[in-house]
């Protein structure tokens, strides 16, 4: 009888610990990690900045943004999306671009409206040259973009490229309720290729650095770039970032590694968490 009893208890525990197991399992298939939102995020916003940087770096060097204009079916230029203002004085200058009030489809691909005010202690390409970039009610597909970054020039390094510190405390506000991101960080930009031409489309940039801000579900983060980012100003490429991976972890969650690719100019990335990799589109 004793023993009747003890195989039966043992028979129960088993079978507790079978459907906990189960249980638990479910659990845990159930709350797998699958949010991939605070990376989208992340990249609007890194993206956001780093267009900022972009309009800086052709208005500074032409006084024209002529890669942000619209053109015509034959790539000829049809329609200006900005308007270009100087105040010079004898080295330091103050450059308005301004889209206007409504939506200016640019060659990128993006529309934007409002204005950039562009603030330069010296010349653009000279060492120590610190440029402030201010957005005035400025817009890109919709997203309000504000707050200010400064750049500034470090001169050549041992490759020979010039390289720019990057300081951005920016927010982003995204079209349609969408929530508020915000975003500081601090990159350099390295000037890999092109920097002794004219053109402006011949030029590669290599960016590393860190970041950190929230969410547009109010999340903090923070980020690394592990491997540079490339910049790409080829026509049909210069709207993202062609190469490099940053890791990225939302507070409370696991780090998500963002891999944009081997060179291909697209919109696609792949983000990695707990070594599960899901394919995004780029805002």
């Amino acid at each position: 009888m004793k023993t009747k009893k003890i195989t039966y208890f043992l028979f129960i525990g088993i079978i507790t610990s079978a459907i906990c197991f189960t249980s638990c399992k479910k659990k845990e298939i159930n709350e797998k990690d699958t949010d991939t939102t605070s990376a989208s995020d992340q990249s609007l916003a890194s993206s956001s900045v780093n267009d900022l940087t972009s309009i800086s770096d052709e208005a500074g060097r032409n006084y024209s943004v002529q890669s942000f204009k619209t053109t015509d079916s034959e790539g000829l230029l049809a329609t200006s999306c900005a308007v270009i203002t100087v105040d010079s004085l004898i080295a330091a200058k103050t450059i308005t671009v301004n889209f206007g009030t409504s939506n200016c489809l640019c060659n990128d691909g993006r529309n934007r409206r409002g204005s950039i005010i562009l603030s330069f202690n010296g010349k653009y390409r000279d060492s120590l040259t610190v440029i402030t970039i201010t957005p005035q009610n400025y817009f890109v597909n919709d997203n309000q973009v504000s707050g200010s970054k400064t750049i500034t020039n470090k001169g050549h390094n041992a490759a020979n490229h010039l390289v720019y510190e990057i300081n951005a405390n920016m927010t982003i506000e995204k079209a349609n309720g969408g929530g508020t991101i915000t975003w500081s960080s601090i990159r350099q930009r390295e000037w890999i290729a092109g920097e002794n031409t004219v053109s402006w489309s011949d030029d590669i940039y290599s960016i590393t650095g860190t970041a950190n801000g929230t969410s547009s579900n109010s999340n903090s983060f923070s980020s690394t770039i592990t491997s540079p980012l490339i910049r790409n100003m080829a026509v049909g490429c210069r709207k993202h970032f062609t190469q490099g991976i940053l890791e990225h972890t939302p507070s409370g969650k696991a780090m998500r590694t963002i891999d944009y690719g081997n060179g291909t100019c697209d919109d696609q990335a792949t983000v990695t968490i707990n070594g599960n990799t899901y394919t995004i589109t780029l805002p």
